[in-house]
């Protein structure tokens, strides 16, 4: 096998899910491709790890310090959705059935992994809702055992705001599962039969 494709295979098998026989089908595919189209992809990739920032009030990503979900002055600014990632603040939005504002965790706590709090975002999202102006705030967080354990965790930080009515997602997304991964409807009912935490 050529070199060149050898290496072009094992750059796409280091993505996620991408085992060595996809990355074979992605790299062949690349070569039925325009070398022009093929430079756009690879410029489009680059420039979007070059300049892609996080926004500075939710931590989502952005191509300028405030992302367009912040700025939309028709977003219902008292309500804040805490997600771990950009991908389940996605899939949230898909739903068409949220008009409020966003926190990114950027993650769970995880000690396996050696993940704490201190490695999240929380001490922000404290500060954000310390501003003032949040009625409520929704954390809508994976049911894996490190999703539990950050709910947890963020639920006692926001004790200090009794005024501030805290909820979770109903639980009908199954427990352990990803909600990146969970399909519309799911969250759709998942976010309208939340509950207020005790």
């Amino acid at each position: 096998m050529s070199k060149l494709l050898q290496e072009a295979v094992s750059e796409f098998a280091k993505l996620p899910g991408i085992g060595r026989r996809t990355a074979l089908r992605l790299t062949m595919h690349l070569l039925k491709m325009e070398p022009d189209a093929v430079e756009r992809m690879a410029d489009s990739i680059a420039r979007f790890r070059h300049d892609i920032r996080h926004c500075s009030l939710c931590n989502n990503l952005s191509d300028t310090d405030i992302c367009p979900i912040c700025e939309d002055p028709e977003r219902d600014r008292t309500t804040i959705c805490v997600v771990e990632q950009v991908g389940d603040l996605m899939s949230i939005e898909n739903t068409r059935q949220y008009r409020g504002l966003y926190f990114v965790l950027g993650g769970v706590i995880s000690p396996m992994q050696g993940v704490g709090p201190s490695d999240l975002k929380i001490d922000r999202l404290i500060e954000r809702v310390a501003e003032g102006g949040i009625h409520e705030v929704i954390l809508a967080i994976s049911t894996s055992v490190e999703g539990e354990t950050t709910l947890f965790y963020i639920m006692n930080r926001l004790r200090q705001f009794p005024s501030v009515k805290v909820t979770t997602i109903a639980r009908g997304i199954g427990f352990g599962d990803e909600l990146e991964y969970v399909d519309e409807l799911t969250i759709t009912h998942a976010l309208r039969n939340r509950r207020e935490v005790e």
